[in-house]
This record gives C-alpha cells, structure tokens and sequence, in this order.
C-alpha cells in the first residue's frame, strides 16, 4: 500500500512538472529560432537583396528577396520554427531556380529580426510582408506558401487578403490538435497560449489551397494535416499525401517534384 501511494505521488508530481514546463516554456518549445549578428553577411546562389521592414513598434524585422530577370510569379514564404534565414535562405533557393522571386522574412527574435514573438505579432508581421509584396507584385501572381509553423501563419495571411495560391506543406488543424499528439491526457486548452487556429482562418479563404503532407510526420501528425483539409469548404482544393515522407524531407520524394510546378502554377 506505502509503494503504491508512493508511486501515485510520483505520478502526479510529473504530470504537474510536465503541466509546469508546457506552460511556462511553450515559446521556447514552439519556437526555436537562430540568432545572427547584426552583420552577419549572407551568401546565396542566386540573385537576391536583404531588407527590412519596420512594425508599427518599431522593431525590425529581416528579409531576404530573391529575384529573377522574367519570374513566373513571387511566392512569399513562411518558414518552420527552427533556424533562421541562413538555413531557409537556402530552403527556398529550390523555388527561386524554378524562376519564382522568393520573398521570406525571419520572425522576430529570429536571425536579425528583433522584437517578441506573440501571436497577434506573427498575424500582423506576415500581413506587413504582404503588402510589401503586393506593391510589387499583382496579386494575381502572389503565391502564399507556408511550411510546418508557418502554414498557420500562410493561412491567416490568405484569409484577409486575395492572392491567387496557397500552399501548406505539414500543415495542421490548430496548435492544440499537434500538442495533443505529443501530451495527450494533458489540459492543453487550458494551457496553451498560442492557438493558431488554421481551420478557422481558411474558412475565409477562396483561393486554390494544396496541401502536402508526409503519411510518417513525427512533428505534426498527418492526421492533423487530414482534418485541416477536410474543414476547407471551398471545392478547389488538394492534398497530395507523400507515403511515408516525413516532416523536413517531403522535396525528396518524385510525387512532391512531380507536382509542385504545376501547384504553383495552378494547372494541376
């Protein structure tokens, strides 16, 4: 009976220790930035120019904008949690060799970028990048692509705006739905912060949606990027399911290769 209840008040102190951490450590969990010096030089195999954009706080956010003579369009992307433009710089190098201008930015506290991250924060950094892009470019010619973190914020951005393509590669249905995959048993809407409500957001959007997702994703789950796309209303839409790919190597496979051009340029 002593070894039973000890092994009881064991179980409850880490369930609370595990409460505890999800709580007061979910950004440094969610996000997982890089930080560059403010003169750290980036090199890229390809034509591009650094930027940045100042929000209505005053913090400045760091951009990358790849550029090619005759492009096809511009996709303007938004990134994983992990790194920072050094490492997604190159990422998107695949889609500026296709004849695409690139434009992504680095979230704040992320490589250059300075400021907090909040949520509303990310909602409105992406929309301040949308409408650099937007003076440029038609947006008949704006593609919006999100990966991973970043599709919640690729389809907030879609929702308020008129681009002509989104693209969500591992995307999911809300914050909880990934959390809930790695704690299940836990309070998660009690504690969770940040809610990214993808679902929500692409009730609002009109525009071609394609969805890419790996059947062996350990990050977020397949079955979240399934039920996120099952939600969206509109009738054009896809989800390309790559079996067996996982969460960071979907450009690996012939069937992601085999399509994406014809994603991006909504002949599929």
């Amino acid at each position: 009976m002593h070894k039973l209840k000890k092994i009881l008040v064991l179980g409850v102190l880490f369930y609370s220790i595990i409460i505890l951490i999800l709580y007061l450590f979910q950004e440094n969990i969610l996000f997982q930035p890089e930080e560059l010096e403010d003169d750290y030089t980036f090199t890229f195999d390809h034509t591009f120019k650094e930027f940045f954009l100042e929000t209505d706080q005053g913090d400045c956010l760091n951009a990358i904008h790849f550029t090619n003579i005759n492009p096809k369009g511009v996709i303007l992307y938004f990134h994983g949690n992990r790194g920072s433009l050094r490492r997604w710089g190159e990422i998107v190098l695949f889609f500026a060799k296709k004849e695409y201008d690139v434009i992504i930015m680095d979230y704040r506290g992320y490589g250059k970028s300075k400021g907090r991250i909040t949520e509303k924060n990310l909602y409105n950094d992406a929309q301040l990048f949308y409408e650099y892009t937007q003076n440029m470019y038609p947006e008949d010619q704006i593609t919006i692509y999100g990966r991973s973190i970043g599709t919640g914020i690729a389809s907030n951005v879609a929702s308020n705006n008129h681009p002509c393509n989104l693209v969500l590669e591992t995307p999911y249905y809300n914050i909880k739905d990934i959390v809930e995959s790695w704690l299940p048993h836990f309070p998660t809407n009690l504690l969770l912060r940040y809610k990214i409500p993808s679902a929500t957001f692409l009730q609002k959007v009109t525009c071609d949606i394609t969805i890419y997702h790996g059947t062996d994703d350990r990050v977020v789950p397949y079955k979240s990027g399934e039920r996120l796309f099952k939600s969206i209303p509109i009738s054009n839409k896809r989800m390309i399911t790559i079996e067996e790919g996982s969460h960071n190597n979907l450009i690996e496979y012939d069937q992601y290769r085999n399509t994406i051009d014809m994603v991006l340029e909504n002949s599929f």
